[in-house]
Order: C-alpha cells, then structure tokens, then sequence
C-alpha cells in the first residue's frame, strides 16, 4: 500500500510540476517602434522565455495590421515578453528596452513615424509601475536628461493582442529583408547616438 502510495504521489508531482515551473514566469510588455526589432532585441536574453510582437493600447478588438497601421486603432506595436524572474528581473529586462529604444522621441521611433511606434511601457500591476518609474528616472540620469524630456509613456497594462503569424520571429525567418529595413530605419545608428557604449544592453546603470 504504501509503494503503491509514494508511486501515485511521485506521479502527481511529475505532472504536475511543468504547470507550477510555468505559472513562476512572469510578462512584460513594451512598445518600442517596429516590433519586429524589439522582439528580436529581447527575445535572446538569458531568462527569457519567449517574445511576441503583437497590439496593446488600443480600442480596436484583434486589431490587424493594416488597422494598426491606419493609424485610428489608438494601439501601438508591442512586444510581450515572458521571462523567468530567477534569471533575470523586471528591472533588468527594463534596462535592455531602454537601451533599444529612443527615449527622446514621442513621434514614433527611428524611420517609423505615428502614434502606433509610440514608445510605451506597459505595467502589469503597482510593482511593475514603480519599477518602471525607477527605471525611467535612472535612463534620464545616464542621459543628463531631465525626467520630463523622456517621453516613453508609462501605462498601466491593456489588453495585448498576438500580431499575425508572419510578422512573428521576422528577424530569423527573414534575414536578408530584417537586416535591410533595419539598417535602412537607421535603428542602431540613432540608439548609438543616444545611449554611446550603452547602447543594446543591459549593463547597470552609469
């Protein structure tokens, strides 16, 4: 009775411990201009678990792209991201997407102009808001900014949308397009001159 006992237990923890390992994950979602690039710049962190470019801020009901682009969705092109807090923190996370992102500019970013390339944080709940606050007021002092000249809206979290299938993992399943519109944007040339040595990681705040 007993062997049959501690065989059903060790049984029920088997299943039931991929669910638990999941549930531990937490997201984040963050727009940052062509989504495209933003999941590509956060995806291949140590601790994420995976990235989604997809829809957020808007009242549109599963916005298309088109509808996105028309620029009368009020959503933004953003980036979900799971990670697994063990590895690498909200905080942590906030400082790659400040680096990937031109805090500077609330007209859309880099080549890509309109309210739907908005730069934007998305917080989930009170701690994910101060954090971001706390991320923000650390970027403005790396920069010599004041608070008041970063204009990546912080706001509280809408419902994100999955963008359609072929805009996600466009960086890896089209390279040679992927490369070309990036450089062409003028994405790292911009993020250079903005963050210097910084740009495009995550080291700690200067």
């Amino acid at each position: 009775m007993k062997r049959t006992l501690l065989l059903l237990s060790t049984c029920l923890m088997l299943f039931c411990w991929p669910q638990s390992a999941m549930a531990e994950l937490e997201t984040a979602v963050f727009a940052g201009g062509c989504f495209w690039c933003l999941e590509h710049d956060l995806e291949d962190l140590p601790g994420v678990r995976d990235a989604v470019s997809g829809y957020s801020g808007g009242h549109v009901e599963r916005p298309t792209y088109r509808q996105v682009s028309s620029e009368t969705t009020g959503h933004q092109e953003a980036v979900q991201v799971r990670f697994d807090p063990e590895q690498i923190s909200y905080a942590e996370l906030l400082r790659s997407y400040w680096r990937n992102v031109d805090p500077l500019d609330d007209g859309g970013q880099f080549c890509d102009r309109g309210d739907s390339y908005r730069p934007v944080i998305f917080t989930a709940d009170a701690a994910q808001a101060q954090a971001a606050e706390a991320s923000a007021e650390a970027a403005a002092r790396e920069l010599s900014q004041p608070r008041a000249a970063l204009k990546v809206e912080l706001r509280e979290a809408a419902r994100f949308w999955p963008a359609e299938g072929y805009h996600q993992n466009y960086a890896e399943n089209n390279s040679l397009k992927y490369n070309f519109y990036r450089f062409s944007c003028g994405r790292d040339r911009r993020l250079d001159a903005v963050w210097g040595a910084e740009a495009r990681t995550g080291q700690p705040w200067r």
